[in-house]
């Protein structure tokens, strides 16, 4: 009988375990797949400049999440941001960050540079892992250095090519490395952090607003309503994908999450050359070929790396299991 009721359990549990990584599944995927079709969004918000987006992009986050933090009751997750004069500060890095590579992105949308952002983001996870080699003194495995040195040929290929450097893919690579480094810094709650972030750029937002007004401008307000709705939309537009893949990073392993993340460069890389038309000559798909060949290596050795990891403590596990005393 106990032992019917142990099993019972143990199949309700693992029963429980799926559901979550399911619904983890589906939540990440939603966060990403949202993420990749923002190039949809952004030229909707034309006559509106690029840094006009921005600016909303900031005020409009940062209202949203208040409004989020006050329905769930959830202010006790600014506490320890609000509390540790070192990790405000550094959250002012990563506005500095968040703001160059959103005002970057936003510019490339609505300037035909849909496939040169999607780049950006293909190439993130390896400039990731060198800065971490870098900055934190992380080592690399010898695949990891296999697939920067593939990549690094990649741009090489792509500079030669454009005959000029990609700097909007390096831009909004760096700049998402360098956002990412200062929250693994900082170690706080995303929500928070975002929360605090929006709230420092939004006094800048508001004083750039009030001066396109002044100088006649500001298309807020100043087009059709709808225009105006979807501008100040931008901040659940902005919020929600976060929201999701917040909720996706604690029910599934990091290496799902790690392959998941290619889906809004494929989704943004599909758009600019089939929705929006955007010239590939040969030496442009000869870039990316590389590119994704060194996205390839680099995904192949992290999972096999997070398949021994988890083998290793499954083993360790056992091992203590066996050896506590009965």
């Amino acid at each position: 009988m106990g032992d019917r009721l142990t099993t019972s359990s143990g199949g309700t549990q693992r029963t429980a375990q799926q559901a979550e990584l399911r619904l983890g599944l589906l939540l990440g995927v939603g966060a990403y797949s949202l993420w990749g079709l923002f190039p949809l969004y952004f030229p909707l918000l034309e006559p509106a400049s690029a840094l006009e987006v921005l600016a909303h992009r900031f005020v409009w986050s940062f209202l949203f999440l208040v409004v989020v933090m006050l329905v769930t009751r959830s202010w006790s997750r600014m506490r320890p941001v609000l509390h540790d004069r070192r990790v405000m500060l550094m959250l002012i890095g990563a506005t500095i960050f968040i703001s160059i590579n959103w005002g970057t992105y936003i510019w490339a949308v609505n300037n035909g540079h849909v496939v040169e952002a999607s780049l950006g983001y293909f190439i993130n996870p390896l400039v990731v892992v060198l800065i971490g080699t870098l900055v934190l003194r992380e080592r690399l495995r010898p695949m990891q250095w296999v697939a920067i040195g593939i990549a690094a040929v990649a741009v090489v290929v792509l500079v030669l090519g454009y005959g000029a450097v990609p700097w909007i893919a390096l831009v909004l690579a760096f700049s998402w490395a360098g956002y990412g480094l200062i929250k693994k810094l900082a170690g706080v709650d995303p929500i928070a952090s975002l929360t605090v972030e929006t709230a420092y750029g939004t006094p800048f937002a508001v004083a750039y607003v009030v001066w396109l007004a002044s100088t006649g401008s500001l298309a807020f307000g100043h087009s059709s309503p709808g225009n105006t709705a979807l501008l100040m939309l931008v901040g659940v537009v902005t919020a929600v994908p976060l929201l999701l893949f917040g909720g996706a990073a604690n029910r599934v392993p990091l290496s799902t999450i790690g392959v998941l993340q290619y889906l809004t460069p494929c989704i943004q890389f599909l758009l600019g050359v089939t929705y929006f038309g955007e010239s590939m000559p040969p030496a442009r798909w000869a870039g990316f070929v590389i590119v994704w060949l060194a996205l390839c290596v680099f995904t192949w050795d992290s999972l096999r790396h997070s398949r021994a990891q988890r083998r290793l403590a499954e083993t360790d596990a056992l091992a203590e299991g066996v050896a506590e005393p009965a």
